[in-house]
Order: structure tokens, then C-alpha cells, then sequence
């Protein structure tokens, strides 16, 4: 029953679209072109190198089933993925197929979503329906998405009533995301030799002063609690605030005592949480924490997403839920995502956000032997089949 889609997807597979470098970004575009011909679907590129200025192709392809209605259904996912790593069983640039799953990079996150997603496009496209579909195969999902889905949405100014993110599990139907802030604390000491410490001043010393009173903003945000529930497997039944050191650099030379130490810090926010509030507790609390130490250092945000919180009592919600249990039989308990996603970019704009997808919790997933159920690929091909037979009524605020 998935010929079609697991052709597609062994073919997006194989293309090494890997976010940093952006290698096989057009290649990964031209294919979803190319069956967007076969299925006499319209489509177009919008790319974010346009907003980026740096000569690096983001093709962002929009693929639209249009039938003339004053409705449309978003339907997001994306192709960049992350590096393979090593220690894979299975090739990660080629679809292994064994039994229940298929195998190799970028299978669950997200490519898998993109080739159900054209399968359900290809199905419905000689039917009489009330909505448009589009599909919106993005770029840069994994480094933030500036020039991918938020360049769509924000400057380009795609149009919707309602989106479906793609990219997401198939255990809860997910009204939400966390809000990402991303920082960078430099701390400044003075070089000098290691024979004469005491004519220097360790940067790696003073960091580790500061991050040591960052352990109390950590405590801080753990105690948040969002309205939404966290995903299974969570330590908490709540989404919560979450904070992380994730990068630490200092030091050229085994006997040159560093000047400088760099740490980077992930902080998680409630999906709800407002970010311009969040940043300000943030930089109070750095503010304060110099103060104390008496540490030399700057701190800079290098990245900061909002994030969002569906009503469960839209239509568009419940219309959702109600096709989940029409094609999978079951009924999902709503919950929010702790990473962020794309989502976020359509909540900006006033559209209704809901997430549901082939990104199971037990896929591996940005991990060695990533892989994917083919029956999450079906289950989720059958649900944009079903809603895009619904009322377009269903999809109003």
C-alpha cells in the first residue's frame, strides 16, 4: 500500500541535506518538483537565500492542491536533516527497509512526513473538495529556521486558515511547543603561561564560577509548569522550564593559560511562556550573577523563538482529534512538544497550530539506525486524506 511513498522517500534519502553545510538542498527540491508534475500539482520555490544574502540555496517548495476554495490546510514539514554520525548497522544514505521499519537518515525527522504528505496529495487530487491543501517542504528546520518556514510565512507571506505540522509523534495529538532561547556567555581573564600562574588570570576558572551560579537559574526555571502535558517518558506530567549548558570553549595550548572562555546555554520555555518576558528574568539574572561573582563576561542571545499553545476548544483542533481516531482508532490525549518546531512561525501569524506525525518516541531520531514505522507513514497519510475531505466550516477559528 505505500509503493509510492516509500519510492519517494528512498530517493529523499539518499540525498545528504544536512542543515549546516546545506549540501542537496536543491536535489531534495527538484524531486518533490518532479512528483508534484506527476500528480499535476501546482508548486512553487521560495528561497530563503533571498532574505539570507549569503549565496547558500534555501529552496522552501510550497505544493498546492487547489480547488478553488477560500480554505486552505498548511501541512509542514521538512528535508534538512542533521549529520549520521558513526556506528550505523544500517547505510544512513539509503533506505533499508526490514520488516515494520525503514532505516537511514532522515526517515522520521522528517522525510517520512513529507513523502506521506505527497502520497495523500497524489490520492486526493482528482477528488471534489471543500479546502486547498499545501504542502510546505521546508528547509533549516534544524538550525533554527530563520530562511526556511519562517521566511515563508513571515516575509514571503504565504496564506492559511489552518496548519498541520507534520513534524511531530504519533503518541498525543500536540497543541504546542516550547519556546527556545539561545545564548552565548563570554568571560574575559588574561592569558599568560602555565608555568607562572600567578601572572595570569584563568578564563576557565571565572567561567566555571558563573556557570556554577547559573545552577540557581536552572532551579528557577525547572520550577515553571505550563498548562499543556508533556510528552510520554517525560520526568514531569507538565511541560516545564528547562535549562542547559551546551558548549564550552576556551584554550589554544596545553601550557597557555586561556584569556577567554566561551559557554553556550539552551533555555526551554513553557509553550505559553512570553518570550520578551523570559529574556528579561534571563538577563536580570545574568545582571545579578556578575554582580555576585564578580566575573568579567558579556553575555549575547543568539537565538530566541516563541513559543505557542493551541486552544483545544477550536473547531479546528477537535476536527482533527476526531479524524486521528477515525484513522488510527485511537484518541490521543493532547500534549506540547519540550524541543521547539516550526509551528511557531504559523502561531505568529494567527493560525491555528496542531502537530502530529512519524516521529515516534522510540525512533532514534537525530541518532545511530534512525528509523521509521512504516505504519506511522500510513497512519499519517490516511489522516490528511480524511481531512482533506472535511467541511472547510471545520477549519474556521
Amino acid at each position: 500500500m505505500l509503493d509510492y511513498e516509500l519510492e519517494l522517500l528512498s530517493r529523499l534519502v539518499e540525498i545528504k541535506s544536512e542543515s549546516v553545510p546545506k549540501t542537496g538542498y536543491d536535489q531534495c527540491a527538484e524531486i518533490i518538483i518532479e512528483e508534484a508534475k506527476k500528480c499535476s500539482l501546482n508548486y512553487e520555490i521560495i528561497d530563503g537565500e533571498k532574505g539570507a544574502k549569503d549565496g547558500l540555496s534555501r529552496p522552501n517548495v510550497v505544493v498546492t492542491l487547489d480547488c478553488g476554495s477560500d480554505t486552505t490546510l498548511l501541512l509542514e514539514s521538512h528535508f534538512d536533516v542533521v549529520p549520521p554520525g558513526s556506528g550505523w548497522k544500517y547505510p544512513p544514505f539509503k533506505l533499508t527497509i526490514e520488516g515494520e521499519k525503514a532505516y537511514g537518515r532522515g526517515t522520521a525527522d522528517n522525510k517520512a512526513g513529507i513523502a506521506a504528505v505527497m502520497g495523500a496529495l497524489r490520492e486526493l487530487s482528482n477528488q471534489e473538495l471543500d479546502i486547498n491543501l499545501k504542502l510546505i517542504a521546508g528547509v533549516d528546520e534544524e538550525i533554527g529556521g530563520r530562511y526556511g518556514v519562517d521566511y515563508v510565512m513571515t516575509d514571503y507571506g504565504l496564506k492559511g486558515d489552518a496548519a498541520l505540522i507534520v513534524d511531530a509523534g504519533p503518541e498525543n495529538l500536540f497543541l504546542g511547543a516550547s519556546g527556545i532561547i539561545w545564548g552565548k556567555v563570554t568571560v574575559n581573564g588574561k592569558q599568560g603561561h602555565a608555568g607562572y600562574p600567578f601572572k595570569a588570570k584563568n578564563a576557565v576558572n571565572e567561567a566555571v564560577k558563573l556557570m556554577a551560579e547559573f545552577e540557581n537559574y536552572k532551579k528557577l526555571v525547572e520550577q515553571k509548569r505550563s498548562v499543556l502535558q508533556a510528552p510520554p517518558g517525560s520526568p514531569n506530567k507538565f511541560v516545564w522550564g528547562r535549562y542547559s549548558v551546551t558548549m564550552v570553549r576556551a584554550g589554544e595550548k596545553e601550557n597557555v593559560i586561556p584569556g577567554i572562555c566561551e559557554f553556550r546555554f539552551d533555555r526551554r520555555l513553557l509553550p505559553e511562556e512570553p518570550i520578551d518576558q523570559a529574556v528579561a528574568e534571563l538577563e536580570n539574572f545574568f545582571k545579578d550573577a556578575v554582580n555576585k561573582t564578580g566575573v568579567d563576561a558579556s553575555l549575547e542571545l543568539v537565538n530566541r523563538q516563541q513559543g505557542y499553545h493551541t486552544p483545544q476548544e477550536l473547531p479546528f483542533v477537535q476536527t482533527v482529534s476526531e479524524n486521528i481516531k477515525k484513522t488510527t482508532g485511537q484518541s490521543l490525549p493532547f500534549a506540547a512538544e519540550l524541543g521547539g518546531n516550526d509551528g511557531s512561525f504559523f502561531a505568529k501569524k494567527g493560525i491555528p497550530v496542531v502537530c502530529y506525525g512519524t516521529i515516534r518516541a522510540d525512533t532514534r531520531y537525530h541518532g545511530v539506525d534512525e528509523f521509521v514505522y512504516l505504519q506511522d507513514i500510513q497512519n499519517t497519510k490516511d489522516l490528511v486524506v480524511n481531512l482533506g475531505k472535511v467541511s472547510k466550516d471545520r477549519f474556521k477559528q
